[in-house]
């Protein structure tokens, strides 16, 4: 089990599928969410207020429902696993209403084939680690063009894995933790 770390559904349980998940610790979590709001007081921007978010590689749904409980309106959330979605259906039912929440059980990489309803201006991309590029996963998202003016990209890799984002996107920060990089993008444009 991992808690909710914050906002109006803070030490909510989460359940976390026993098999297929690499779940991101409480101290990245709190290091993502709070660079994330520090961002949006610098630049004047409400991060959460009515935004929707998406969750590729879901997981137990714990990015997601994090930007829920602070205020998102509506998360999107893709896994592939069934048992993984199974899981993530019922934490979803912890907090979120039925309407407020669509979960994709569905690889990634196809998210150009789904009728999404909202734009995303909070993206979490969390894959196993050395399975999946990152930059088809980037150029994917940029071809559904899907992203509001201040869409935020939050990206969990391997640091041996190299994000080439250069042409459409600038870097807002990059952190550190032993073998994994946390990478903040934001869209050119």
């Amino acid at each position: 089990m991992i808690n909710i770390i914050g906002g109006k559904f803070k030490k909510t349980k989460l359940e976390v599928p026993l098999k297929k998940v690499r779940p991101t610790s409480i101290i990245k979590r709190k290091a993502i969410f709070s660079i994330l709001e520090s961002y949006g007081i610098q630049n004047s921007i409400d991060i959460y207020y009515k935004k929707s978010v998406i969750d590729l590689f879901a997981g137990s749904g714990a990015l997601g429902l994090e930007a829920i409980s602070r205020g998102a309106y509506y998360c999107y959330f893709f896994d592939t696993a069934k048992e993984v979605c199974d899981t993530l259906y019922k934490n979803c039912k912890k907090i979120i209403k039925e309407n407020k929440f669509n979960i994709q059980k569905k690889d990634s990489r196809e998210i150009k084939k789904i009728l999404l309803k909202y734009p995303l201006s909070l993206v979490f991309i969390d894959p196993p680690y050395n399975l999946y590029s990152i930059n088809d996963i980037l150029i994917n998202l940029l071809e559904k063009n899907i992203f509001e003016k201040n869409t935020i990209i939050v990206i969990e890799t391997s640091n041996k894995e190299k994000v080439n984002f250069k042409k459409n996107f600038i870097l807002i920060k990059e952190k550190k933790y032993n073998k994994t990089n946390i990478l903040f993008l934001k869209k050119l444009g």
